[in-house]
């Protein structure tokens, strides 16, 4: 017979979180091994559940959830998003503005596929969560990636950004707080940003998925409050300020200028009702999440599980010799750069492969987040205190005996 080949439209597309890794793992596991998995931002596995009251919401309405709900969401979950996006400043924001979708993940690839056409650009941040990159590619469009300078703490390099932009470019993703780095954008800077799009009639995506997850007492800015005349679309969810990965809810809302967007908008409109409708039963959990007790708040403050693995995790890699680390202000990761005078790496992939083969470690290399360079990897510090120092431990056996074997020790 012949062989079923997959779509070229996937030529492309990566997402090296779930990637080949990760099966190499699942076969260790079949196997008998143990292995620490560092490799995805998952809070449940390490005893980060949702709320107590998200999870009774959810249970005592699902008599309701049987049926379709409206294409766009649930009346409730959406005013309380709608809500939310007035506490969060954005602009010109009404109830036919916010979409509800499974998960944001779902929503980035809708919002890509109803704007893009063979050639278009976009610009997506490097380092980048990858499926931004994947969702351009897969809508027929080419992810341009503009810097982010680990120098200037993550930030984006705004005249990199400049030097991207062409006639082909239709819009900029900004993912603040951002992963894989921790980077907190400051207002000023995100002005800027704006004031490209301004000039370039740029649709602005800002994923802020992380926006409550910050420590050091940072604030977080959404782009879209400082754009009151440039479409933006703004996404958000539950998965992690609730730890609620597993219930898929997630929503957009549109804000700005949106009367030049019809069309676009239409078709944002034809792809949400294509798919029916997003999980209704976790819709049920939107509004109690957003009106309720923050939790997330105890968890990032000085002294919180997360605030304390974070300090914990940066202390134990920055000691490795050669290993260097900007430490994240929000999110759940590190991205810590090996000095590549110290571990010449040609190829990050193997070098994580390595890894894993030899300590029972998995990680994300820092190419599997479209970074320029073999260079970095990703860090999820969810993992309780112990298991932290035992992981971190084992990765800094794995470098030193790199180091010998290349000489560099």
């Amino acid at each position: 017979m012949q062989p079923v080949h997959k779509s070229q439209k996937l030529a492309n597309v990566c997402y090296d979180i779930r990637g080949p890794v990760l099966e190499h793992a699942k076969k260790m596991e079949d196997e008998g091994h143990r292995i620490i998995k560092l490799n995805i931002g998952n809070p449940a596995p390490f005893g980060f559940f949702a709320p107590d009251e998200i999870i009774e919401d959810v249970i005592s309405n699902l008599p309701d959830a049987s049926g379709y709900s409206d294409s766009k969401g649930l009346f409730a979950a959406r005013k309380a998003i709608m809500h939310y996006a007035q506490q969060k400043q954005l602009p010109n924001v009404a109830m036919e503005d916010i979409y509800i979708g499974n998960g944001a993940s779902e929503l980035i690839v809708m919002v890509m596929q109803a704007l893009l056409d063979t050639g278009d650009e976009v610009l997506v941040p490097a380092p980048d969560y990858p499926l931004w990159t994947a969702a351009v590619s897969l809508a027929g469009g080419k992810a341009v990636h503009y810097v982010c300078d680990e120098d200037a703490g993550w930030f984006p390099d705004i005249e990199d950004i400049r030097a991207k932009i062409n006639a082909n470019t239709r819009a900029i993703v900004v993912i603040n707080p951002n992963n894989p780095t921790g980077a907190v954008y400051p207002p000023e800077l995100l002005a800027q940003i704006v004031e490209l799009a301004r000039q370039h009639q740029l649709i602005i995506y800002a994923d802020e998925i992380y926006d409550k997850v910050l420590y050091d007492e940072v604030r977080h800015t959404s782009i879209a409050s400082l754009a009151p005349d440039v479409l933006c679309v703004t996404l958000n969810g539950l998965s992690k300020n609730y730890r609620a990965c597993g219930y898929r809810a997630g929503w957009m809302v549109l804000s700005g200028e949106k009367k030049h967007a019809h069309d676009y908008i239409e078709g944002l409109n034809m792809l949400a009702s294509m798919r029916l409708c997003a999980n209704v039963p976790a819709q049920f959990a939107i509004q109690t999440a957003l009106g309720g007790y923050q939790s997330i708040n105890d968890l990032v403050a000085p002294g919180g599980r997360l605030a304390r693995q974070r300090d914990l995790a940066h202390e134990l890699l920055t000691a490795i010799p050669g290993v260097s680390c900007v430490k994240p202000q929000g999110a759940l990761y590190l991205f810590p750069r090996l000095d590549p005078k110290i571990y010449p790496i040609s190829d990050d992939q193997q070098f994580i492969l390595e890894l894993l083969q030899e300590e029972k470690v998995l990680l994300v290399q820092g190419s599997g987040f479209n970074w320029i360079a073999p260079d970095h990897f990703r860090v999820v510090f969810l993992p309780n205190s112990d298991d932290l120092i035992e992981a971190i431990g084992r990765i800094a056996r794995f470098l030193e005996s790199y180091r010998k074997r290349h000489g560099t020790d």
